[in-house]
């Protein structure tokens, strides 16, 4: 095509788009569509549908060109995306040699995204999407960019400044992270969210292009996120090691299971009357010996994909009723163990069977052995056998504890059919509990409800003496979480009950008097 006529078509194609994406002719393309109907019947009104399209792609408003559908953005957010921070990185890489200005890329991750999609669904968490981009943006100088990256993840790439140490990244990242600490308003609803951040510099990279810097990014994410809801980690050649390791991980998990690598460690629960040492909740670690200890996220899904869930079952319930059997041999008297049962091991019609004899074999009372169950799981009725499973598990006289309530969708009736003694209060809901009115008048309400259903009440995931104190006072029953005491290995048990229980009865110190 000759270069005059090409230019000609273009400049038609972009008057053409001008007109027809104008507010003029979106405001009365209804009425006119409608005026063809009624001036011009069926026959006019099918012409005009066939004739608009055909005027549209002449505009080249469908070959991707035009500028109304951008391919760039994210639909949800509205942020460019991960292309646009590379860009953005390349490009500060460039100018480092000449300005002697250094940049950054940080990755922010919202933590338990899945949790918080299946308590409010995706129409709510992709407001908590679009709310947390404006705020970060807001914290954020002018010159900065944010992107979407996906899987609840945001990017930043930083513009160039003079200075740009370690101590700055961190309060940075502090400085987002309390932007996101505020409750997000989802349909009149307060949402809490918490955020991990990851950063990486452009000198920390060592990095040939943005991409590698950014990649670092998520790589301290992920690392921060490993450590802990709303930690900060910066980018080290440790990191990038360890995560290159991390598909080699999910090989070794079932050799770790199989060869005793992959044990129960213990975290105390409380009561909030007395203090005392109410129970222990069992949960599974993986000690490498070269990589220290991994956290569940990083091998549970491998064993569920070998068909492992059940072993790792298996040996978590040998290890806890092990455990109830050395503190009552060095009387201790801890009242029970709370073992998380997954829907594989409910689905087997022996479940109960094997637990009798389990509790046989270690001369154990039904009653120390409490059973967590995953509120969807009961919330499903279609499945037979986990229903007939956990009715036979409290017939036996095991306790059943309905874990992560208010995430799911358990009715009242499903509550009592299953004969749920207890019913532990999900983190997302005591977080900052002692100072959102709002999440007191939940945390209030649920209570309420266990009570008037003859429930005992737990809360999980109390990480401040002020959320302790504020669950006590609504009459939550017990408490969990770092506030009280994390999770350790079995070894370590004995001297944390000691060393608790020698706090409950000393007396307060009371300063000198002054002479």
């Amino acid at each position: 095509m000759p270069k005059g006529v090409g230019t000609a078509i273009n400049r038609f194609r972009g008057a053409l788009r001008s007109v027809l994406l104008g507010p003029h002719v979106m405001a009365f393309l209804p009425a006119l569509m409608l005026g063809g109907y009624w001036f011009g019947g069926e026959g006019l009104l099918l012409y005009m549908a066939l004739l608009m399209p055909a005027i549209f792609a002449a505009a080249g408003l469908f070959s991707g060109t035009g500028t109304s559908w951008p391919d760039d953005y994210d639909g949800i957010t509205g942020l460019k995306l991960r292309k646009a921070a590379v860009k953005r990185l390349d490009a500060a890489l460039q100018s480092e040699r000449d300005t002697g200005k250094s940049s950054a890329a940080l990755a922010i991750r919202l933590d338990d995204f899945q949790s918080l999609l299946r308590q409010f669904g995706p129409s709510a968490t992709d407001k908590i999407l679009r709310q947390t981009g404006e705020r970060l943006k807001s914290a954020l100088r002018d010159g900065d960019l944010v992107v979407w990256l996906g899987e609840a993840s945001f990017g930043v790439a930083l513009a160039p400044v003079p200075r740009l140490d370690l101590e700055t990244l961190i309060q940075l990242s502090a400085r987002l992270q309390a932007a996101l600490a505020e409750p997000f308003s989802v349909d009149g609803t307060r949402v809490y969210a918490t955020a991990s951040i990851g950063f990486c510099s452009l000198a920390r990279a060592n990095a040939k292009s943005g991409q590698d810097v950014l990649v670092g990014a998520e790589t301290a994410a992920d690392a921060a996120q490993a450590n802990g809801a709303g930690s900060i980690r910066a980018f080290t050649p440790e990191i990038n090691r360890r995560a290159i390791t991390r598909a080699g991980l999910a090989k070794e998990a079932s050799e770790a299971l199989a060869n005793g690598q992959i044990t129960a460690w213990f975290q105390p629960q409380v009561s909030t009357d007395t203090g005392a040492i109410t129970g222990f909740e069992a949960l599974a670690r993986w000690e490498h010996p070269e990589r220290g200890t991994v956290l569940p996220a990083d091998f549970l899904d491998a064993l569920e994909d070998q068909g492992l869930m059940e072993r790792l079952g298996e040996v978590m319930l040998y290890q806890s009723l092990a455990m109830l059997r050395d503190w009552d041999r060095d009387e201790l008297n801890i009242p029970s163990v709370s073992v998380n049962f997954s829907t594989h091991e409910l689905r087997n019609p022996k479940l109960c069977e094997k637990i009798r004899w389990e509790l046989d074999r270690f001369d154990t009372k039904p009653d120390r052995l409490c059973v967590e169950i995953l509120e969807d799981v009961i919330a499903d009725p279609k499945d037979d056998v986990v229903s007939r499973n956990i009715r036979a598990l409290s017939e036996l006289g095991c306790k059943i504890d309905l874990d992560d309530f208010g995430t799911g969708h358990a009715s009242i009736a499903s509550i009592r059919r299953f004969a749920v003694q207890r019913i532990k209060i999900d983190a997302s809901f005591v977080a900052r509990v002692d100072r959102d009115h709002d999440q007191q008048n939940m945390v209030a309400a649920v209570l309420t409800m266990a009570e008037r259903l003859d429930l005992d009440t737990i809360a999980e995931g109390v990480e401040t003496v002020g959320e302790h104190a504020m669950l006590a006072q609504l009459g939550c029953g017990h408490v969990q979480g770092f506030s009280v005491g994390r999770p350790m290995p079995a070894g370590e048990t004995q001297a944390w009950i000691r060393k608790h229980r020698n706090k409950l009865v000393e007396p307060p110190r009371l300063g000198r008097k002054a002479s």
